[in-house]
């Protein structure tokens, strides 16, 4: 796959888990190396959640000693033994809720924490980015990676169960947020609100790529893919997480 986040030196094992939130099941995927993990990572997905393509990335960076517990945080929402297709998750978005999504990500973190014996850092894309800068501020995690993550929640879920990421920001651990120049989502209004809300914070880093669209990095079937870009994302987000 193109996108590039390169495999690593290890072998990584796979499993298809379901978390156990207070009686209530969340589907997740833990992927780890063969060897001992040098770090943990919760993996929150884009909206059209966890798939082969999520499995993959989480499969990859366990192949750079990584654990990864990816969280699929429309569980809750699904119809009993069914699933969402991408209109479904949309129509459905406004239903999450901050508390709600926040607790799934933590017991994954607990998971990854007793399964692996790792701290715990977060990433994730679009509306997972626009998670894990909530996630960052909860106290929970200790660095945290959002690509393109949106600052303020999109119209379509106003009013809603959703919060702005940047009311929480100024309280995230050590953050790399990564965006687009031209994507339609996050303005550059928003983007100078995070810096804003960095001000001063070293251990803060917001990096935007001239030209790039929304989900530029993740995904090498979207026609906004740009590949050099992508690796030079990839390149800063395991250089970060690994640090």
């Amino acid at each position: 796959m193109g996108y590039v986040l390169e495999e690593g030196p290890q072998k990584a094992s796979v499993d298809h888990i379901t978390l156990d939130v207070e009686g209530t099941p969340v589907a997740a995927y833990h992927a780890r190396p063969d060897g001992e993990a040098i770090g943990g990572v919760v993996l929150i997905p884009d909206v059209f959640g966890l798939r082969p393509l999520m499995e993959d990335i989480a499969r990859r960076l366990a192949t750079h000693g990584l654990a990864v517990c990816a969280v699929e945080i429309f569980s809750r929402l699904m119809p009993p033994g069914g699933s969402l297709d991408g209109d479904q998750r949309r129509a459905v978005g406004r239903e999450l809720h901050d508390d709600t999504v926040l607790e799934d990500l933590a017991e994954a973190a607990d998971h990854l924490t007793a399964a692996d014996g790792v701290g715990v850092s977060v990433m994730g894309f679009c509306l997972g980015g626009s998670y894990t800068l909530k996630a960052a501020a909860t106290g929970r995690f200790e660095r945290a990676v959002a690509f393109y993550g949106m600052v303020r929640t999109p119209e379509m879920w106003v009013p809603g169960g959703q919060r702005d990421a940047i009311e929480v920001v100024a309280d995230a651990c050590p953050t790399l947020a990564i965006f687009g120049e031209v994507d339609p989502y996050i303005p550059p209004a928003d983007i100078d609100a995070l810096r804003n809300a960095w001000a001063g914070r070293a251990d803060h880093k917001v990096v935007v790529y001239p030209g790039a669209d929304h989900a530029f990095a993740h995904d090498p079937d979207r026609p906004v893919h740009r590949p050099d870009d992508a690796a030079d994302a990839w390149h800063r987000c395991l250089a970060f997480l690994l640090d």
